[in-house]
């Protein structure tokens, strides 16, 4: 047996997997389990918890594995600087931070109860499992701490019918957060419910239609991919997910592998620029495509402003869309937009509470990191999502307010006074706070890996090879159609006259040569 046939037999038990899983998640196999029929489903459930008692009679270890992931904490430790991040703690353009607003912003988190810093995460019972394995019919509240709203689920019901995730259950989330449809991400909305062919090829309905678990493979409840450190460069070459241990199952490569155009007379100067290039430049050509706008800037300093009669107002856009909240403030949205493009290696820093800024100048809440050029480095597709938004004067950070817990006279959302927010806040958070605040421009980079657009649809050269191209303003980039020198232009265009004055004379003294001859007869 040959090298070729060894690495084809070490890559099959990857594929059957593969091939296997994908079958599993089509449906081609039934469950082996009736929830309807379970004694401890029956109910009456007074309490969500005793939902997640019942589950864990049977399967035991699956809330201490989710309370070892990400979901449950909150929190990650950045490989590069051993700095603690994570939701729990940073801050950022939109709704600003999750410390003080806990008992809100909480609904999204896969538990029960986390409304301030005396949640137990090792309660096994607050574990959340509906919130995931639910096929419908559950709603989380905001302000309600992650427990669902009791009008509107019956936890008996949604017990007895679980199922695997799906687009809606990883969506009631991820496409919402931020206060919204679409608010945060730009390529993560509620569009991808049901997605059509030229909005995503992976999700796409009547297509492919992927769960997001199909790239988010996941093992022990814990789900790979951030956005916080990702997999800018994944090198490896196979073809087919599970051949090599040690992808990242979420990057494309893992199922494309790095030399992924095959068709066409262009294939093999294609796959050149997978050196620099990362697939989502340009197999995803604008973001927001489904119909949902995403909020591209959020001016917090304008909040606040009432009716004739003190009371909060709304204005809309000629679609009928949120631009101002007295809430919020103003809103800038996009629809269809082009990406920005930087190189990044996976490398992202972050302004935390506790870092001194210069208010001068506006402030890139983060920053992601790379080398032009770098073989760990690629040229990406970002959102840059600006904002406006409160800082300490004098201790030159960055303010967390408290914004969103109902009914709370210290939240702004209830009382339109920052002075009460910024000092109830800062306090809950244990932030130092001088009480002298203003308004400091922001801004903050989201990755574009979600909505692919068809092959048919992908940049075409000219998008990017012009003088004005999609990759004008990237450093360590030279393109033949746009970048020129002008030494060498000279050289060049001087070695062309030279060349051409050469053929010239060369012409010239035939001619002379031939009517000489003619003479001489």
């Amino acid at each position: 047996m040959n090298d070729t046939d060894n690495q084809r037999w070490r890559g099959l038990p990857g594929v059957v997997l593969g091939l296997w899983c994908l079958a599993l998640a089509s449906g081609a196999f039934a469950s082996t389990a009736d929830h309807t029929a379970f004694e401890e489903l029956q109910g009456p459930f007074d309490r969500a918890e005793q939902v997640t008692e019942a589950c864990l009679g049977c399967h035991t270890e699956a809330s201490q594995q989710v309370m070892a992931t990400r979901h449950w904490t909150w929190e990650y430790e950045n490989p590069h600087s051993g700095e603690t991040l994570g939701k729990k703690s940073m801050i950022n353009t939109f709704c600003i931070s999750d410390q003080s607003n806990e008992g809100f912003c909480q609904s999204c988190h896969v538990g029960y109860g986390w409304e301030d810093d005396t949640f137990d995460f090792s309660d096994e019972s607050r574990v959340d499992c509906l919130a995931c394995h639910n096929t419908g019919d559950y709603v989380k509240k905001g302000g309600w701490a992650g427990y669902p709203n009791a009008e509107q689920t019956d936890l008996v019901k949604a017990s007895q019918n679980v199922g695997r995730t799906s687009r809606e259950t990883c969506g009631a989330c991820h496409f919402y957060g931020g206060g919204g449809d679409g608010v945060k991400h730009g390529d993560l909305d509620s569009s991808l419910v049901e997605a059509n062919h030229a909005l995503d090829v992976h999700m796409d309905a009547e297509g492919g239609d992927f769960a997001c678990s199909e790239c988010h493979q996941t093992e022990s409840h814990d789900v790979p991919g951030s956005r916080i450190q990702g997999t800018a460069v994944d090198v490896g070459g196979a073809l087919l997910r599970g051949a090599h241990e040690d992808r990242n199952p979420t990057t494309c490569q893992a199922c494309h592998g790095s030399s992924p155009h095959e068709d066409g007379s262009h294939a093999q100067r294609l796959n050149e620029h997978t050196r620099a290039l990362a697939c989502q430049t340009c197999h995803i050509p604008t973001f927001a495509r489904g119909g949902v706008p995403t909020k591209m800037a959020w001016d917090w300093s304008t909040a606040g402003q009432l009716d004739e009669n003190g009371e909060p107002i709304q204005r809309k856009d000629d679609k009928g869309h949120v631009i101002y909240d007295s809430k919020k403030g103003d809103f800038v949205l996009g629809e269809n937009v082009v990406p920005e493009y930087l190189w990044w290696n996976g490398n992202t820093t972050f302004v935390t509470a506790e870092t001194e800024i210069d208010p001068s100048e506006r402030v890139l809440i983060n920053a992601y990191h790379g080398t032009p050029g770098g073989e760990d480095s690629r040229i990406w597709p970002v959102k840059r999502a600006l904002g406006k938004q409160p800082y300490d004067t004098v201790h030159q950070t960055l303010l967390r307010p408290q914004v969103a817990i109902p009914g709370n006279d210290t939240a702004f959302w209830y009382n339109f006074d920052w002075d009460k927010a910024l000092e109830a806040g800062t306090r809950i958070a244990g932030q130092p706070f001088s009480g002298e605040y203003d308004f400091v421009d922001t801004a903050m980079l989201w990755p574009i890996t979600h909505m692919v657009a068809p092959g048919e649809d992908a940049l075409k050269c000219g998008q990017c090879h012009s003088d004005d191209g999609r990759l004008a303003g990237v450093d360590g980039v030279w393109m033949p159609g746009r970048d020129r020198h002008a030494g060498l232009d000279r050289f060049g265009f001087g070695l062309a006259g030279l060349v051409l004055l050469g053929a010239l004379g060369h012409g010239a003294l035939r001619f002379v040569n031939r009517n000489r001859r003619k003479k001489g007869h």
